[in-house]
């Protein structure tokens, strides 16, 4: 018995799930017959792929390195279908991107719409990372393409530049601060902070250089948009730090002043990062094409 494109993908979701019942899920199919599609597996490659144990499964070494060419296989086919779109147009494409909390409410609402309204058949699913977290998923194939800093490592993978990310300080008329034109991120962190939700990568950016300089941030509250952390700034709950962009966008309908971060690190360059760009399926050259324009 061999095995096929439906065995490697089921394969893949029961490493990446970590459990045999959550990959048939996700696979759609039955437990009994994923279960004897990964013994079929395990049977033709004479080998075990799996550790199985109470609290779920492990690849071992052998399902490793069947992950690395599963991951491959799967990538490969997935570029021939993208190839073959241009001829199939009732075909349906995917894209996988990660990027920060930043560039996901700032920058590409407006470009993934226009991209998404010239193609109509391919769907993307956005998630939110860390630049890090990033690229190693895209290495692995987890990931079509990243938006990370510039200053990150990304070994060999193929980069663009995206856009420029500023980080100001936005505070109440009434808040000590507001008289100022700029301030230092140390200074900053002697307030409340009205801050993003927990688990936000520009939040956990934030928290990575108040560690380093020895200090906490104090939160007064956490919430998952810029605009309803400007409106508790305009209240004078805290200060925030937030893309410049976002900032503007608030001072709109807000009585708030905006505050230039002095600390270097407030400006980022935002690249795009994937594999080979000629060798990615054509609905996602076409999206580099859109988001690098």
């Amino acid at each position: 018995m061999s095995f096929d494109l439906t065995d490697l993908r089921l394969f893949l979701h029961i490493v990446e799930s970590g459990s045999i019942t959550s990959g048939a899920e996700l696979s759609h199919l039955a437990l009994a017959s994923a279960s004897a599609r990964i013994r079929g597996m395990e049977n033709y490659l004479e080998v075990e792929l799996l550790a199985r144990g109470r609290r779920g499964v492990t690849p071992t070494q052998a399902g490793l390195a069947l992950v690395r060419h599963a991951r491959t296989v799967l990538a490969q086919w997935d570029r021939m279908l993208g190839d073959l779109t241009e001829y199939a147009k009732g075909l349906k494409g995917h894209v996988r991107l990660l990027c920060n909390t930043a560039s996901l409410t700032e920058f590409l609402p407006d470009l993934l719409s226009t991209y998404l309204t010239k193609h109509p058949n391919v769907s993307i699913d956005v998630h939110e990372k860390l630049s890090a977290e990033i690229v190693q998923d895209v290495v692995d194939g987890k990931a079509d393409l990243g938006v990370v800093a510039k200053a990150t490592d990304v070994g060999e993978l193929e980069t663009l530049p995206f856009r420029q990310l500023i980080l100001v300080v936005v505070a109440s008329p009434r808040h000590p601060l507001a008289a100022r034109r700029s301030v230092s991120f140390s200074e900053v962190l002697e307030h409340d902070i009205v801050g993003m939700f927990e688990g936000s990568s520009i939040q956990t950016y934030m928290e990575g250089h108040a560690a380093r300089a020895g200090k906490r941030i104090n939160y007064r509250v956490r919430l998952r948009g810029f605009l309803a952390m400007g409106r508790m700034v305009e209240n004078n709950v805290g200060v925030a730090i937030i893309p410049d962009t976002a900032a503007q966008r608030c001072k709109e309908t807000m009585d708030i002043r905006t505050l230039r971060l002095t600390d270097p690190w407030a400006k980022r360059q935002l690249m795009l990062c994937m594999q080979r760009f000629d060798e990615l399926p054509v609905h996602v050259r076409e999206l580099v094409e859109t988001l690098k324009a």
